[in-house]
């Protein structure tokens, strides 16, 4: 049970890892001879084909020869003591440094590794699980479901030793946290370190205090442990599984350890935080190219933007069920149709409208303000996770439109329509919270919070109610707003004078993504490396003058969300040739720096106005048509796991005629 869970939270880690670079998207390139800095991991080093991971476990010969390649290419091993002075400022590394990193504490590392290590006179960071070191020799280690031999493990004797050659830096691992703990009530074991642990006696979950507490407690304990073994107190923290929020990163620094490692993608830097080092977590039977493209896919910064997205858009409504069972039957239908699909992304509903009104009434997790309809949402994207080959996983999230209990006062702070004297407007259909109240933010902020905390996913969607139309707001604290920006407090003046519209229309179209930026900013101190997706009007990318209706601009969300999911619906736009609606939006898009790079085209797979499906072989053919335009990124919505809608092997085909690999 313990090693299949092993091997499943590190291949989730790896594909996890794909996605994350939210934060990286537009830095500029980096060329391999700068002293950009890579961050390189390994598990065993072993001859035995029995190893505990194999799919991670290099030979002797494997990882001596990667040593002798990087030595070749130029690269140069640094030590933590270098690390740490260049981010003071005190030094600078060499030319194309590297940090060598080895997990887990195997004792095979002293067999195989530690003689290459010595002969090539090199250091490197070995971390240790303290809970795996504890037992005496000749007992056995609780490898969580299933024992190992202690002989296993490293001693104490031979950690000393290599301590004292001044190569080997020993890090903390933690202490019990490379483990899963239960995640939620439907029984899933999640990653120690970021999850707060359920308890079916009372049907909660840690508070905040608890898991604090938890996490301080063990890392404290494994350091404490290592100097009551004569070991120095580690300056170094690598996350199981490269599992981490900010919460960790700043107990592990409070603790003396300065320097965080994870599995996230991305280039280094010692002038950045090291308390977010990026690592390359080396495969077994990984060749020395394949290394070098890994190296260079980094230092490039070459991610999502770069890798066609397949894109599943899922109602959590479809999945819930009052009947448990029932309840698991439609998930696994889904899991179903994800695998055979071959999509490589979902955009999934956190939220629930049962009564239909556009706002969200529900949430599927644990929170404070609204009621949950199922704690649904940490399930389902656990299952895809890790039972599905999807690397990215959006939680679906309405910006505005909270439909809170009327006991709640925030509940009363909505946006509003100010009516034209013909009463003619654009009628968003949404009852939405004005983003102009600041109890109204931080409530929704108090939402996204409590969201980050339940689960764990790569990136937030912005539902399309991330707009205000021409008729609003007129609410009390946006009217205070405007006339701070020195507009006048009738709307209908600020709509027939064009200088003060456009005035008006980019100020609340900045406000408005802004607090959506904001929003990203609290979840990251969760999910650190967060994407942003944003759903967008097709009108906003066919006509510029609808930045007007919609407080939504093109460019700015090109320039500003690492995604721009447009809403290509010919359907619901009732457009007359649908061959041509795509065209223009693909030439609209095509007009911007990395417009096709980072755009979504999302089709719809029902017509609402008819409430009939749009058959599959017509999506099908659309996909390819818009692949032949050079479109990268492709969605569609809904999917429909109850009725098989659309038809999986139409789909697959039309996805397959798109590679899934990198773009440069």
């Amino acid at each position: 049970m313990k090693i299949r869970f092993l091997k499943t939270l590190i291949a989730v880690s790896l594909v996890a890892s794909l996605a994350n670079q939210a934060t990286m998207a537009a830095t500029p390139n980096h060329s391999a001879t700068t002293k950009t800095l890579t961050v390189i991991g390994y598990h065993e080093i072993t001859n035995n084909k029995n190893a505990l991971i194999p799919e991670y476990a290099v030979s002797t010969a494997q990882f001596q020869q990667h040593i002798e390649w990087l030595e070749k290419q130029g690269f140069h091993f640094i030590t933590v003591d270098q690390l740490i002075s260049a981010n003071k400022g005190k030094s600078t590394l060499p030319a194309k440094p590297v940090l060598l990193t080895v997990d887990d504490g195997y004792e095979s590392f002293y067999q195989n590794a530690y003689p290459v290590i010595k002969a090539h006179k090199i250091p490197v960071v070995l971390a240790v699980v303290g809970s795996w070191l504890e037992p005496k020799a000749g007992a056995q280690v609780d490898f969580s479901d299933e024992k190992i031999p202690r002989s296993d493990m490293l001693s104490w004797d031979q950690l000393k030793e290599m301590q004292n050659s001044g190569l080997v830096e020993i890090a903390s691992h933690s202490y019990n946290l490379h483990r899963g703990i239960l995640g939620n009530p439907q029984g899933n074991s999640e990653p120690a370190a970021v999850t707060r642990l359920y308890d079916p006696k009372t049907s909660s979950y840690e508070a905040d205090a608890q898991y604090t507490q938890r996490i301080t407690q063990d890392l404290k304990h494994n350091n404490q442990l290592l100097v009551a073994h004569g070991l120095k107190s580690p300056r170094v923290m690598v996350w199981p599984y490269g599992r981490y929020n900010m919460e960790t990163v700043s107990i592990a620094k409070q603790l003396g350890m300065p320097v965080a490692i994870s599995l996230d993608d991305g280039a280094d830097s010692a002038k950045t935080s090291l308390g977010q080092l990026n690592r390359i977590l080396v495969e077994g039977n990984m060749s020395t190219t394949e290394l070098a493209q890994e190296i260079e896919n980094r230092q490039k910064n070459l991610g999502d933007n770069n890798r066609p997205q397949k894109i599943m858009h899922i109602d959590l409504d479809y999945i819930y069920d009052p009947d448990p069972a029932q309840q698991e039957r439609n998930l696994g239908n889904l899991l179903d149709r994800i695998s055979a699909m071959k999509v490589n992304t979902v955009y999934l509903q956190a939220f629930s409208d049962p009564d239909a009104n556009g706002s969200a009434d529900m949430v599927y997790f644990p929170n404070h303000y609204l009621p949950m309809r199922a704690d649904l949402f940490n399930r389902v994207a656990w299952q895809i996770q890790t039972r599905t080959n999807v690397s990215r996983i959006y939680a679906w999230m309405p910006l505005l439109a909270w439909d809170l209990p009327k006991k709640n006062p925030v509940s009363e702070d909505l946006v509003e329509t100010q009516q034209s004297k013909e009463g003619e407007h654009l009628n968003m259909g949404y009852h939405r919270l004005s983003p102009f109240s600041a109890d109204a933010r931080a409530t929704i902020a108090g939402i996204y919070t409590d969201l980050a905390k339940s689960a764990s996913f790569n990136g937030v969607l912005f539902h399309d109610d991330t707009t205000l139309s021409d008729y609003e707001d007129a609410s009390p604290d946006a009217m205070k707003a405007y006339a701070s920006i020195g507009l006048p407090q009738d709307l209908n003046a600020i709509r027939n004078n064009d200088a003060q519209l456009q005035k008006w229309t980019a100020f609340k179209t900045e406000y408005i993504d802004n607090f959506a930026m904001q929003l990203a900013s609290e979840v990251r101190q969760y999910q650190p490396f967060l994407l942003t997706a944003r759903n967008l009007y097709a009108q906003v990318a066919l006509k510029p003058y609808a930045e007007n209706w919609y407080s939504q601009s093109l460019e700015q969300s090109l320039n500003r969300y690492d995604f721009t999911a447009i809403m290509a619906m010919p359907y619901m736009e009732q457009a007359p040739n649908s061959a041509k609606f795509y065209q223009d939006i693909v030439k609209r898009v095509k007009q911007f720096p990395n417009g096709i790079k980072k755009t979504v085209f999302e089709l719809q797979a029902v017509d609402w106005r008819t409430n009939q499906k749009v058959p599959s072989d017509e999506m099908a053919s659309t996909i390819q048509s818009l692949y032949e335009q050079g479109v990268m990124h492709v969605a569609y919505y809904p999917d429909d796991p109850i009725k098989d809608h659309p038809d999986v092997h139409v789909m697959r085909k039309a996805f397959d005629l798109k590679s899934s690999k990198l773009i440069p």
